[in-house]
């Protein structure tokens, strides 16, 4: 799949036309994390969440990632756009203490990030090697940990931590491999933080899209079989698309989720209900 996404191309579809409904996010602050090109879940996240009038800073992986996100940091107007790889030791502590020193609080950070070695990915989960089990589990799970300790200090009443999971961390899907046991233990602690950030009247979510055709997803074996069985088999009979991931996001952020924290909310097209 191609990553050339233009600045300009990507926006208006997931844009236009959710600006008339006015500022609902305005005043609210975040850090959005995982944007490599316009076609990503993160990307989503990030133009729906400006879209309704939140103030956003974005991160990129690595000097290589970085032409392609900068143009998109430019469209969306963010406030930010620092470098960003969870295995690096210290850059993570020096992205909250920019956003610190920029804005002093936050309101939200979206976590849209996972990695698994291809070899890991690949084989069966009886098979994983215990290297691989683990970069998977620090890049895709404890960096959402570790992001929320960061971010703990700096969270306004009422904000909220959100990550990306998938359905395959609920029920065994084929060809998910060790995805799936990475994937429920980050939904086991998006629960936990929950419970341990309600004092302070933080709310932690996943969101578990349907499959969708990002340069993260084109990773997993045999990906256009998968995508095949969620359209035949969801009873929407369709993808999702980042938009719609982007506006559940912007609800979760918003007071309308107020009275909710640690679920999972899917956004697959009915597809997490059918046997």
């Amino acid at each position: 799949m191609s990553h050339d996404n233009s600045a300009r191309d990507p926006l208006p579809k997931i844009w236009d036309e959710d600006t008339r409904v006015g500022d609902m996010l305005k005043g609210k602050r975040g850090l959005v994390v995982g944007v490599a090109n316009g076609d990503s879940i993160a990307f989503g996240c990030a133009a729906k969440l400006r879209a309704f009038g939140a103030e956003i800073a974005l991160t990129y992986l690595n000097d290589k990632a970085r032409p392609h996100v900068a143009p998109l940091a430019e469209a969306l107007d963010a406030r930010l756009l620092m470098p960003l790889d969870v295995s690096q030791p210290g850059q993570m502590q020096a992205v909250f203490e920019q956003l610190r020193e920029t804005w002093g609080t936050l309101d939200f950070v979206i976590h849209s990030i996972a990695f698994a070695p291809r070899d890991d990915l690949h084989g069966r989960v009886i098979d994983c090697s215990q290297a691989g089990f683990l970069q998977a589990m620090q890049v895709s799970c404890h960096s959402f940990i570790e992001m929320a300790r960061y971010a703990e200090p700096l969270m306004n009443p009422g904000g909220a931590l959100i990550t990306m999971s998938y359905h395959g961390a609920d029920k065994v899907v084929d060809h998910y491999n060790l995805m799936g046991p990475v994937k429920a233990a980050l939904q086991s602690s998006v629960r936990y933080l929950a419970s341990e950030l309600a004092e302070r009247q933080v709310r932690v979510f996943a969101v578990s899209p349907g499959p969708l055709r990002t340069r993260a997803a084109s990773g997993i074996d045999h990906f256009d079989a998968l995508i095949d069985m969620a359209i035949s088999r969801a009873p929407a009979h369709r993808l999702v698309d980042i938009a719609e991931v982007g506006r559940l996001v912007a609800f979760l952020v918003g007071g309308g989720a107020s009275g909710m924290t640690g679920d999972t909310l899917y956004v697959d097209g009915g597809l997490h209900h059918m046997a």
